[in-house]
């Protein structure tokens, strides 16, 4: 059974695009894989420096793979900064990882151009996701389309490390629907909280309707025919909406007829309905947050086990163990 690894920060609300890209493909796979999903609370701290917002976003990640149908007995499932093991493999990762390889990160370059404040960390953030990932010998880790440079980062690092120290750790390989690896915000661009362009799963009707009237759309008239593979709103109705439903509207693009307001009213009821059960769970959930503790807590211990073991075979591959 391959060993699978999947994480996601606390550092906003779960929107669309988590779910599809990182989220829906892993909660498949509990079946048959060794799971690991796990909170990257470590990795928010680039751009969450809120104490209540981090400890409550903690929480609601929590909360929100529970509810979304993770079950804890069948993976290992935990907070990322519960485990220090990974902050000192980083190090270790970090005396083999060359500068150019990180300065080449696109996810580094695209916040700066943005004018987002850089930091060390957010330079070195794809080596703590190497260690997140090599700590627990990951073979497969989901990833959206826009993660998958850090995969192949962290591959570089371990055959670097492979071949300085011997053979310790397993190389990882990326997996990537590409139906859903990139998912559109309400702009067209990639759903990000970074871009603040993103559908929240989990909002109230009235909010959620709103957020999916704001959708950008083209100024053609309704009886013009459009191509819908340019049309960020297509591209999300395809995900939730049955086969027969999407060559229906296809026509209405290709042929003339495809009214926005309208579809966005289905896309609005497609999204309420397929995360209505859901949204009740996880309101239970956050009521009883010692309970998302004790989850937690456990899947730490469990996380652990493997973690110690690799850092000490790392330890001693370096000459660390005397």
């Amino acid at each position: 059974m391959k060993r699978t690894l999947s994480g996601i920060q606390p550092s906003g609300k779960l929107h669309i695009g988590n779910y599809f890209g990182m989220m829906h493909p892993m909660l498949r796979q509990m079946a048959v894989t060794e799971l690991y999903v796990f909170i990257v609370d470590l990795h928010a701290l680039t751009s969450v420096h809120d104490r209540e917002r981090l400890r409550q976003g903690t929480l609601e990640a929590a909360a929100d793979f529970l509810a979304l149908g993770l079950d804890p007995e069948r993976c290992t499932f935990w907070v990322q900064s519960d485990v220090p093991e990974v902050c000192e493999l980083s190090w270790l990762l970090s005396t083999v990882t060359p500068m150019g390889l990180l300065e080449r990160c696109h996810a580094y370059k695209d916040k700066v151009a943005k004018n987002i404040p850089a930091s060390h960390g957010l330079f070195a953030y794809p080596v703590l996701m190497a260690a997140d990932i090599l700590l627990y010998q990951a073979e497969v880790v989901p990833v959206g389309k826009d993660q998958k440079q850090h995969v192949e980062v962290a591959r570089d690092i371990a055959q670097r490390f492979n071949s300085t120290f011997g053979e310790t750790f397993v190389l990882p390989e990326p997996e990537i629907s590409e139906s859903t690896a990139i998912v559109p915000g309400l702009d067209g661009q990639k759903m990000s909280k970074s871009y603040d362009n993103t559908i929240p799963i989990f909002l109230e009707e009235k909010a959620l309707r709103k957020k999916v009237m704001a959708i950008q759309t083209d100024a053609t008239p309704v009886e013009d025919p459009k191509d819908p593979d340019k049309c960020n709103l297509y591209a999300l109705l395809k995900l939730f909406a049955p086969e027969d439903k999407m060559c229906e509207v296809r026509e209405l693009y290709v042929h003339g007829g495809a009214a926005y307001g309208y579809l966005k009213q289905d896309l609005f009821a497609l999204i309420n309905d397929h995360f209505a059960a859901a949204r009740a769970r996880k309101k239970e959930l956050l009521d009883n947050p010692d309970y998302l503790r004790q989850i937690l807590a456990q899947g730490a211990e469990k996380a652990r086990e493997k973690a110690v073991r690799t850092l000490d075979l790392a330890r001693d591959r370096m000459g660390l163990k005397y």
